[in-house]
């Protein structure tokens, strides 16, 4: 069963940074997957309780290919662009905390969280880099962010490239 609950997340992580919060529904999850809109609630009771487990993978996910990237010469600025220009070139969307990021109040509190969550721990592990600050680790989250939302909202990738060639 968690194949398919793995797929469930998988297609609503697709949905979620293709339109947002409320650009999905159980059924259309469940017709992309295959099952029956039961299917899905009987992973997740609700609509809130799948996107914050989404987020949760994702934020998890997130950390630990910069972990699994991070060696002793390696440029943890250039991995952190590296990881966020790679998911606008893999599929030209959005990063999935960013996308939530923008419902902000709107979104269920558990939701709201996973995504606050991703961003703070963003702001803490660029913070504790050396040499730098909580305000540099504020600065350099919102323009990867930034970066990667104008990309897209301009179709075109190069643009995230100019606004981060600096953390190369």
């Amino acid at each position: 069963m968690s194949g398919k609950r793995d797929e469930i997340m998988d297609v609503a992580e697709r949905m979620i940074r293709t339109h947002g919060y409320n650009g999905f529904s159980f059924r259309e999850i469940a017709a992309e997957v295959g099952v029956k809109s039961a299917s899905v609630h009987y992973h997740f009771a609700t609509k809130a309780d799948l996107a914050a487990a989404v987020a949760r993978r994702f934020r998890e996910r997130f950390e630990a290919e910069l972990a699994e990237r991070s060696t002793a010469d390696s440029n943890p600025l250039s991995d952190w662009r590296d990881l966020f220009r790679g998911a606008l070139a893999d599929d030209g969307l959005m990063c999935l905390c960013g996308i939530l990021a923008v419902g902000g109040n709107d979104l269920p509190l558990e939701v709201a969280q996973e995504a606050r969550q991703f961003m703070l721990d963003g702001i803490d592990a660029i913070s504790n880099l050396d040499g730098f600050s909580a305000e540099d680790g504020a600065r350099i989250m919102a323009q990867l962010e930034g970066a990667m939302l104008l990309a897209r909202s301009l179709g075109d990738p190069t643009v995230f490239d100019k606004a981060t060639r600096h953390l190369v």
